[in-house]
């Protein structure tokens, strides 16, 4: 199991690697260079509030299928004629709900086009991710990292041409960003559709009140804990456009500058989710001991994860200026508060997950109840005092936090003992970092201090076997 974890693992993160930084500091980054704080801030706002609501698009359909068909294949054809259809019912129900609270809320009539858009790309996103689902629960994981950059890589090339060349008289909108991603999304979505009624043979759409209603009591726990989740990690930015109506666009675009190096550095953790699941429930349900590779994807994953949060700190001034061309200075200390919380964030789609696969959901949605309930009570104190740097305190606060509390949770659950030899590695890995961040600020050159905390800081973890390279070989050397 380790090794089909890894192989699939390498190959996901290659791919994802390729497209996905491009993506973001290639294309995403430049809108924004070219727009401005306030425009693209205003978009990041409504893609966010587009995106916490997006829990009525899915209700748990998507968790809640993944573990499903990974221990009962053969459930694929009757789930799949059903569950497309309900999606297509509530995705009209979406609809409905973010437009009643933008209309509620006091959105523009430009900020409610725009929004339009953003909730059809919200409707495919989400059918994506369903049909993705199905692939992976069935192990068919290269097919599924192929589909993970598709969208991706669509818009790439249909940003670039509305970029980069002179097609559209050298204009370019917020708007037109927002129409590329329909496109996009839109031949992924079909792509995916295509690959899983080719793995499941005849397919209809079938509409069966009953049924919707005995999926839906299955997939409710998953559908709150998604919903709590979104609104703890994504709803501040909409919070600072309106809590702080003077410059509260602004402040989002700054902020979203910082956001979306954490949420991209943080693809990574959710590109081990989504191979975990799956093979966290199969090995579950064939009551097989999970330490080792709960162990191994841990320290997979933790390692690196380190590494560029000490990185981010020691030079988080450097990685803005080099990236935007506005408000670098304010969003550098967002940006560092920001990656401390990524580690919490790398934690808990490890341990998060095992939970998740084990059916702890009661808990698990209490813990983020709780903790959805202290991010928006605390940045509502504290955003209109400290604008975005509340923002960043607060999410830093909430990641770690949750991340502490699902280690607990697993040591319950699953009677695992502490591994203080473990933990004194990481400390001393901690501390290595930490003490290589600090001696590289002799350099002149900040990228050759940051390319020296990884190259000692990875021939520290492998001195101490939290990399241990013969393992891996080994690994992808056995035999399936």
């Amino acid at each position: 199991m380790k090794r089909k974890f890894f192989t699939n693992l390498l190959l996901l993160l290659t791919l994802n690697l390729l497209i996905k930084p491009f993506w973001i500091l290639g294309i995403d980054r430049t809108v924004q260079n070219v727009l401005g704080a306030e425009d693209y801030g205003m978009y990041f706002s409504l893609f966010n509030f587009s995106l916490v609501l997006n829990i009525f698009l899915d209700l748990g359909i998507t968790n809640f299928n993944n573990r499903s068909i990974a221990r009962h294949r053969q459930l694929l054809p009757k789930y799949l004629s059903y569950l497309v259809s309900l999606k297509f019912l509530l995705a009209i129900f979406y609809a409905f709900i973010c437009l009643l609270v933008a209309f509620v809320v006091g959105y523009n009539e430009r900020q409610i086009h725009l929004l339009y858009f953003l909730i059809f790309n919200q409707f495919l996103v989400s059918l994506i991710l369903y049909l993705r689902s199905n692939i992976s629960a069935l192990h068919f994981f290269r097919t599924d990292s192929f589909l993970s950059v598709l969208d991706r890589t669509l818009m790439i090339v249909l940003c670039s041409m509305l970029l980069f060349t002179n097609w559209l008289g050298g204009y370019f909108s917020i708007e037109w960003f927002v129409y590329a991603q329909t496109l996009a999304y839109g031949i992924a979505m079909l792509t995916s559709l295509g690959f899983v009624i080719f793995y499941s043979g005849a397919f209809r759409l079938r509409f069966n009140w009953r049924i919707y209603a005995s999926f839906l009591r299955q997939s409710f726990p998953f559908a709150l804990l998604v919903l709590f989740m979104s609104v703890y990690s994504r709803v501040d930015s909409v919070l600072l456009e309106r809590f702080l109506p003077e410059n509260g666009s602004v402040q989002a675009g700054i902020y979203a500058q910082a956001f979306r190096l954490q949420d991209a550095a943080a693809m990574i953790g959710l590109l081990f989710a989504g191979l975990l699941l799956p093979m966290f429930s199969r090995m579950l349900k064939k009551k097989e001991e999970i330490d080792h590779l709960l162990r191994f994807s841990t320290e997979l994953i933790m390692v690196p994860t380190i590494l560029i949060m000490v990185i981010s700190n020691f030079y988080s001034a450097e990685i803005m200026a080099l990236l935007y061309h506005q408000h670098t200075a304010e969003s550098a200390g967002l940006f560092a508060k920001l990656m401390i919380g990524f580690g919490g964030i790398s934690v808990t789609y490890i341990f998060g997950t095992l939970l998740t696969a084990n059916g702890n959901l009661k808990i698990l949605n209490l813990l983020a109840l709780g903790f959805m309930v202290f991010n928006v009570g605390l940045n509502s104190l504290l955003i209109p005092r400290m604008q975005a740097e509340g923002a960043a305190l607060v999410a830093m606060l909430t990641q770690l936090g949750i991340a502490v509390a699902q280690i607990l949770l697993v040591l319950k659950y699953f009677k695992l003992k502490l591994n203080y030899l473990l933990l004194l590695r990481f400390a001393g890995f901690c501390l290595f970092t930490v003490l290589a961040g600090k001696i590289s600020l002799f350099f002149e050159n900040w990228l050759l201090g940051a390319f020296s905390v990884l190259f000692f800081g990875s021939i520290y973890a492998m001195l101490v076997k939290l990399l241990n390279l013969r393992a891996l070989l080994e690994i992808l050397n056995e035999k399936t």
